[in-house]
């Protein structure tokens, strides 16, 4: 298993409900996720089961006692996408969502809320979906399904500037000679 990335301590109550508003604004901010509740794909309730997740990932902050791993962040939101949504989102926002919550913990215990700040202060105009429509919608290239829908594919480009967390965005796949776009293998998930 890898380094903890965030340490253990208890949250102060302050500190727990910043995090628990950080996390629902990242939430809120996650076009894939949007996209899945308003497609209903984790059934009526997406909403609420959207919700749930965003709870018990605070949940398992304050009632655990760390360290806290990238690794195991990461698997509890695959998990919970893979299961409830029925969903495997392959642009990379699942490590980017994980990534983004352990910075915002990290700067609670310290009593350092910037991060959390820096996205209330941010307004994002319209929501992550209609945002993504409009992306998908501008965009020249295929980016959407054979239904019409926005496909979850073309969400990388709609990313909020506050949730890159300094990493360049990978190239677009270049179709070879024969008209194919190479895919990039999938990463293995599963506990170690």
């Amino acid at each position: 298993m890898s380094a903890p990335t965030s340490g253990g301590g208890a949250l102060s109550p302050q500190a727990a409900a910043a995090l628990q508003e950080g996390i629902r604004l990242v939430f809120g901010r996650w076009t894939a996720l949007q996209i899945a509740v308003e497609h209903q794909q984790a059934g009526r309730d997406s909403r609420a089961k959207a919700d749930q997740l965003a709870e018990s990932i605070l949940s398992w902050f304050c009632n655990s006692k760390g360290p806290y791993y990238y690794d195991d962040l990461d698997n509890m939101i695959y998990g919970a996408i893979s299961g409830t949504f029925n969903s495997d989102f392959v642009d990379g926002s699942i490590e980017e969502v994980a990534e983004q919550i352990l910075i915002m913990h990290e700067g609670c215990l310290q009593g350092n809320y910037s991060s959390i700040e820096k996205l209330r202060n941010t307004h994002v105009q319209g929501n992550a979906v209609s945002l993504s429509r409009q992306m998908v919608t501008d965009d020249d290239d295929d980016s959407s399904d054979d239904d019409g829908e926005p496909s979850m594919a073309g969400n990388e480009a709609v990313r909020p500037d506050e949730m890159v967390v300094d990493e360049p965005k990978p190239s677009k796949p270049v179709p070879d000679a024969d008209g194919f776009t190479p895919v990039a293998p999938r990463r293995r998930r599963g506990k170690n």
